[in-house]
């Protein structure tokens, strides 16, 4: 009975070791991707838009508000009644404390309006990616950074270009070298 145990152990592990030798694993750099997609251009450039005409603007507006509402409270020639005073000293309190955190309030702003810009792009190359993936046989695909070694036949930026009509620069390209010659 022990000894067909081993030996059931030993035919599992066989096949488990087989079967996890038939994986086949892919690897693309996503990042590098996005970046020679052309809606990353015009991304970029309505990200620097809505930072100069909403962020920017929203700062002004708020730093606005304070100083008015801060030269109105301390106006000793036009004293406010005790409630209103109350009132603008709150006011006054909470646009010093936004203001104060403006630039974690405005990176927040400015994230989620680049992650929903980039989400249209971001699924169209998930999309390329698992297509290409599902072509070539690959049973896992990981980020490159993850990769230390690996052969560039694996390599998957060349395939998910070519299906979402992208031009890799030559550089970009698995097996690249630079010509003879060239400045290092």
């Amino acid at each position: 009975m022990k000894k067909l145990k081993v030996i059931v152990a030993a035919l599992g592990l066989l096949l488990i070791g087989n079967a996890s030798m038939a994986q086949k694993i892919g690897y693309i750099d996503a990042e590098t991707i996005l970046l020679l997609t052309p809606e990353a251009a015009k991304v970029d450039s309505l990200m620097q838009i809505y930072q100069r005409d909403t962020v920017g603007k929203e700062y002004v507006s708020l730093f606005q508000t304070y100083q008015y509402k801060d030269s109105i409270y301390k106006d000793s020639a036009h004293p406010l009644p005790a409630a209103v005073k109350e009132q603008y000293k709150k006011d006054i309190d909470e646009l010093t404390q936004t203001l104060q955190n403006w630039q974690q309030i405005a990176s927040q702003a400015v994230q989620n309006k680049q992650n929903q810009l980039l989400a249209p792009v971001m699924r169209k190359i998930q999309e390329a990616i698992q297509s290409v993936a599902k072509e070539k046989g690959y049973t896992y695909v990981v980020s490159r950074e993850a990769i230390i070694i690996a052969p560039d036949a694996d390599n998957m930026l060349p395939a998910v270009a070519k299906k979402l009509n992208i031009t890799v620069p030559p550089q970009l390209m698995p097996g690249y070298k630079p010509p003879v010659g060239a400045a290092k």
